[in-house]
């Protein structure tokens, strides 16, 4: 099964769970099922069906958003990061 790294901030979602196993041939397939495992951590990276704007996916060291998105096809050994951008501070 592909594997999961689940940020701090949103592991009051997930458990407190720092790696999750998921399965799905997709990107989209994997956190499909990272979300019916967590269902109220769907809100937080999705806006509707599409991924929102600061919650990137990696898959190993890629951004899947400069591969295939969430059509990306993943290996069973797939090493997934979710990485949330954050914005603010001092200019």
């Amino acid at each position: 099964m592909a594997s999961v790294k689940i940020p701090s901030p949103l592991r009051a979602y997930t458990d407190n769970q720092a790696m999750i196993e998921v399965s799905g041939s997709t990107i989209g397939a994997a956190l499909d099922d990272l979300t019916t495992q967590y269902p109220a951590l769907r809100q937080h990276l999705y806006e509707g069906a599409q991924l929102r704007n600061f919650v990137n996916v990696f898959l190993d060291d890629e951004d899947v958003r400069f591969l295939d998105g969430l059509d990306t096809e993943i290996e069973n050994s797939a090493n997934l990061r979710i990485i949330p951008s954050i914005a603010g501070g001092v200019r």
